[in-house]
């Protein structure tokens, strides 16, 4: 029994330095592409749109662009990519479970907030709230993640549920995850040639004639596909999911025959 648990954990650890080198690469490049992500879009709403404020004004809607990338693109899908961890793959799951929560509930704290100051703006200047398909793909991410948040803490996080039941809902809650980072990808990149359309309409330098605001924010929209498509890439490569514990113990006699 104890031989079997040592060549466990000694198996683990293999597989944890075989993945560890490529997977923190990657994780070295999305977080650049990340933080590059949220800087321009920044940057865009600083230097071509004047600024931020938080009175009603269009000065408040700038933060909606900052605040949106950054919650339902960045955080999310960094926070998507918690149990990725090669050292996620042994010991107790309790507290990587509480880092993948806590990580999406500020993404969804930083959505709400994005959510109000575009709100806020629309009603203050009288203009027509979720009539755009941009609208429509935002909320309807927004709606699917708060939901994915509150089945995942209900279910995998609270102790009350059985085994079957994670396990009958857990290639759902997966391919959600996925679906909804999808989604708001979709829904920024339609947002940037949205902003664009509206901003650039009646200047000298309109947005066909590819000014350089439209450069950009073109992009910086090329910025958050790259970290979506990363993102995705993580989550499906089998050789980054976490093994499950049979999946470990059936490699031991490739291990021993390499000694």
């Amino acid at each position: 029994m104890g031989k079997n648990f040592s060549d466990f954990f000694l198996s683990s650890a293999c597989m944890i330095r075989m993945a560890s080198g490529w997977f923190y690469l990657s994780c070295l490049l999305l977080g650049s592409l990340g933080s590059m992500c949220i800087l321009f879009t920044i940057y865009w709403m600083q230097y071509w749109r004047d600024g931020f404020a938080w009175n009603g004004s269009i000065y408040m809607f700038n933060w909606h662009p900052v605040l949106m990338v950054a919650g339902m693109v960045v955080f999310y899908g960094g926070a998507s990519l918690v149990y990725r961890l090669p050292q996620s793959w042994v010991g107790p799951r309790l507290p990587w479970k509480l880092l993948h929560a806590a990580l999406h509930l500020m993404a969804f704290i930083l959505t709400v907030v994005g959510l109000v100051a575009v709100f806020t703006f629309h009603n203050h200047g009288g203009i027509a709230n979720l009539y755009s398909l941009h609208s429509w793909l935002g909320i309807t991410a927004v709606f699917l993640f708060a939901c994915q948040w509150c089945l995942g803490f209900a279910v995998f996080l609270l102790p009350w549920a059985s085994m079957w039941l994670r396990s009958l809902l857990k290639p759902i809650h997966v391919f959600f995850g996925a679906a909804i980072l999808s989604l708001s990808i979709a829904s920024v990149i339609s947002g940037i040639n949205e902003k664009l359309f509206f901003s650039l309409k009646n200047t000298t330098r309109p947005y066909n004639s590819l000014p350089s605001e439209a450069v950009f924010a073109n992009s910086t929209g090329m910025l958050v596909v790259a970290f979506g498509l990363l993102v995705l890439y993580i989550l499906l490569a089998s050789s980054w999911k976490r093994p499950e514990p049979g999946i470990l113990t059936s490699r031991q006699p490739l291990l021993h025959d390499g000694e």
